[in-house]
């Protein structure tokens, strides 16, 4: 038995690689993207260690070529997701038994599975199955994904160190127990690596999952699936779920075992789910632990110190990255009439600047959004803006789904504050500009603080700081990730936990030790070495 007490040292963050033409990695990406392309997969579900084909199938597609299908994947029925509950169950009783540092060695093979061996097929996959360029998917599939791998291990080890005191004629300890039952990871489209942390975060503390993928994003999720099985995650500790979410989702939440809910994606997917919980109360064993990062509506407020040049380039990196598809991603923007003309100028000749188009031609800076549904609801904005007085659209404003879901980068100026698209959320590359008066700070600021029901990301830009102190602090609630002179996207895992609070979710911070707490059930444990003798007080006996 080796009773050594170990810890595992905070990690470097995994270095993004280059692929530059002709380099290794470009190389090996291609060869890849070509594999992928060409050799259709039948992905199935996977339940206890077991691949289940039900025969109830869905074509999975590529969105900036939506006739080039990449294979199909089978969905769970109600039989599945019971099999899938038995199965998580099962595996718990030996999972959360294991000693910490077996399943910290399980994770640190899974992210270095992905950083060498998988590292293209991770890439290759989202960027073919969910339209991201190189760039995007090498920050998300890859690095980002191992961060959060390595970091949980490093997060683990602080959690379970942390122990209470001990007095005279005592020993206390904390043991910090897996969660009662299972937790269901429900994961978005738009993330590769979230998909693997709503999954491994939870497991690395002991607990066991249902994973419900989002159906555009199943290529690379079966991938990871596959890599997580091959790093030693046992039979039953995550089950791969595709299927319709209400079905997948009405059988999970009302069995009695669901200890938590780990979540990314739309309001009203959690806010449906949550209800679930409530009204099944009195079945749970326990508590559900609820943590869930949902929408935004993402600012960035421009004061009239700030220099055009960097906050025209911003802007249109955090607005027009993976085509606006980042929960975190700038969708609307405040800026000093004193410098709209000059931002104004920059920007429109950046955004036109900007290439759209297949995954494949390193050259096109934007890509496909993710499907029809996606699509529709974006150009419905779009033209929103085209037919209203209150707003023009300054460039943009162009799509075409003929042959992939294609939108132009568009930024709209309005004169309305409380225009349609200041106040809820697009998901897609749609930037809405607000001109405020220079002597009419404090009134733009209360705007900026109470337009969103949201409270994810957003930036300030000024070159004075004592001014950027002051705004960071009058819009402390309106984003729990807030950055200065900076796009509001981006954040890496140890660096900048992430999360919003109000209608973004319930801001457990994933990347920080604090999302871990949430997947541990503590137990105080006192021994006492000489008990007590006599039930009478000292003063008593006098």
């Amino acid at each position: 038995m080796n009773n050594a007490v170990y810890n595992f040292p905070v990690p470097e963050n995994e270095p993004v690689l280059n692929y530059f033409k002709n380099s290794t990695e470009r190389m090996d990406l291609q060869k890849e993207l070509e594999n992928q392309s060409s050799n259709p997969v039948d992905v199935p579900l996977i339940i206890g260690g077991k691949e289940i084909r039900t025969g109830d199938t869905e074509k999975i597609t590529m969105p900036h070529n939506h006739s080039h299908e990449l294979g199909q994947y089978h969905k769970a029925g109600e039989k599945e997701v019971k099999m899938a509950v038995e199965a998580a169950i099962k595996a718990g009783k030996e999972w959360g038994n294991l000693t910490w540092t077996i399943r910290a060695s399980i994770l640190l093979k899974a992210a270095e599975l992905i950083g060498a061996k998988y590292r293209q097929v991770m890439n290759a996959s989202t960027m073919l199955g969910q339209s991201k360029n190189i760039y995007q998917s090498e920050i998300d599939a890859v690095c980002e994904t191992i961060d959060f791998l390595k970091y949980n291990v490093s997060f683990a080890g602080k959690i379970y160190e942390q122990q209470p005191k001990s007095a005279f004629n005592q020993l206390n300890r904390m043991e910090f127990r897996a969660l009662e039952g299972f937790v269901f990871a429900v994961s978005p489209f738009n993330f590769t690596s979230i998909a693997s942390n709503l999954n491994m975060a939870p497991v690395m503390m002991g607990n066991t999952t249902i994973w419900k993928p989002a159906s555009s994003s199943i290529l690379s999720n079966y991938y990871l699936m596959k890599i997580f099985m091959e790093a030693g995650v046992p039979e039953g500790v995550i089950n791969f779920v595709p299927g319709k979410g209400s079905i997948i989702g009405n059988n999970v939440m009302s069995s009695s075992d669901l200890a938590g809910l780990h979540f990314t994606g739309s309001n009203n997917t959690f806010n449906n789910l949550w209800a679930q919980v409530s009204n099944n109360m009195p079945n749970y064993k326990s508590y559900p632990r609820l943590v869930g990062e949902t929408g935004g509506k993402n600012f960035i407020f421009v004061h009239s110190s700030a220099s055009v040049h960097e906050v025209a380039v911003n802007a249109l990196k955090g607005a027009f990255e993976y085509q606006g598809q980042k929960c975190s991603a700038a969708s609307r923007m405040y800026v000093p009439k004193s410098l709209w003309g000059e931002i104004k100028e920059i920007l429109v000749d950046l955004t036109n600047d900007i290439r759209v188009g297949d995954v494949t031609d390193s050259n096109n800076f934007m890509n496909a959004v993710i499907d029809n549904n996606a699509f529709n609801t974006i150009t419905g904005y779009i033209d929103y803006a085209k037919n209203s007085p209150d707003a023009k659209i300054i460039t943009g404003g162009e799509y075409d789904n003929s042959q992939g879901y294609f939108i132009r980068p568009t930024i709209i100026e309005t004169v309305d504050h409380h225009f349609k698209t200041m106040e809820e959320e697009i998901f897609g590359p749609v930037l809405t500009v607000f001109v405020y008066e220079d002597n009419e700070l404090e009134k733009a600021l209360d705007l900026c603080d109470s337009t969103s029901p949201y409270g994810l990301t957003g930036s300030v830009f000024a070159q004075d700081r004592i001014a950027a102190s002051l705004i960071c602090e009058k819009l402390r609630y309106a984003a729990g990730n807030f950055y200065i002179n900076d796009k509001p996207t981006g954040a890496i895992v140890g660096l900048q936990p992430f999360g919003g609070s109000r209608g973004s979710g319930t801001n457990d911070k994933a990347g920080g030790e604090f999302n871990l707490v949430r997947w541990v059930s503590p137990r105080t444990i006192k021994e006492t070495f000489v008990p007590a003798t006599d039930y009478k007080y000292p003063y008593m006996n006098e």
